[in-house]
């Protein structure tokens, strides 16, 4: 498995970007009960705030370092470099290489209309790829007997991969939860599912680049998400000054 660096908050795993396609696909094929957080800077924020988020998180297999900023935190904490392993380039590519190595994947979460339309999507754009099941739970908590019920549909099903699309942190407390309980590797897509069957739009590859990402959704999105970017941003600008004066002094 991957090594990993702390980021103030959170230990992110390190390696090129085909090595974590790797080691999920590993993981996939053993069908080894374990999980992967994709981490922005929305989640390092949530796991500064609280010690349990934080465990969760580090509980993790694997951290992807899905924003921008947390891949070039890597060198300016600890003067390596470090590629960006962002959810939504990452879900297409495992669904291609599960497809080509034969695979099976599950959907975990969502509407059920964005389900419907992501089994229209993979038998458009991957119509080799075993879907061994979806489900769109209750928003609301489960059940324990829904739990287990969940557990059994997910275990009969034979899937290698669990893709848990419930969004931060809810995603990460349900694959902590799970971890144990289902043998597959769980891996919280979060928002990337919409972008990847075309519901949302993503950001220019020039944006991209420049860590301006979260500029290009909020202008999507601007009443749900100024509060957040322009607390979580702030926080995270702070909170990694902080970091690289304590490693100056």
């Amino acid at each position: 498995m991957l090594s990993k660096k702390r980021v103030i908050s959170i230990d992110v795993s390190k390696g090129k970007y085909n090595d974590f396609i790797e080691a999920i696909l590993q993981l996939g094929r053993k069908r080894q009960s374990s999980y992967v957080c994709v981490a922005n800077v929305h989640m390092l924020v949530e796991a500064h705030k609280s010690s349990a988020f934080q465990n969760i998180v580090n509980s993790a297999d694997l951290v992807t370092p899905d924003g921008m900023p947390i891949a070039k935190s890597f060198d300016l904490l600890y003067q390596e470099q470090q590629d960006r392993v962002d959810g939504m380039s990452l879900l297409p590519a495992l669904l291609s290489e599960c497809q080509d190595r034969n695979l099976s994947v599950y959907f975990y979460g969502g509407s059920q209309s964005m389900l419907d339309k992501t089994g229209d999507y993979i038998q458009s754009h991957y119509p080799g790829l075993k879907v061994a099941g979806a489900y769109s739970p209750p928003f609301r908590p489960a059940t324990e007997q829904e739990k287990e019920d969940t557990i059994q549909r997910i275990e009969q099903s034979g899937a290698n991969i669990v893709f848990v699309v419930l969004g931060c942190p809810k995603q990460e407390r349900w694959m902590n939860e799970m971890k144990g309980r289902i043998n597959a590797v769980m891996v919280g897509v979060g928002g990337a599912l919409p972008v990847l069957i075309g519901d949302q739009k993503r950001a220019p590859e020039w944006m991209q680049r420049n860590s301006l990402e979260w500029l290009f959704r909020l202008s999507q999105e601007p009443k749900r998400l100024f509060k957040r970017y322009f607390t979580t941003n702030s926080i995270f600008i702070y909170l990694l000054a902080k970091e690289k004066l304590k490693l100056v002094q």
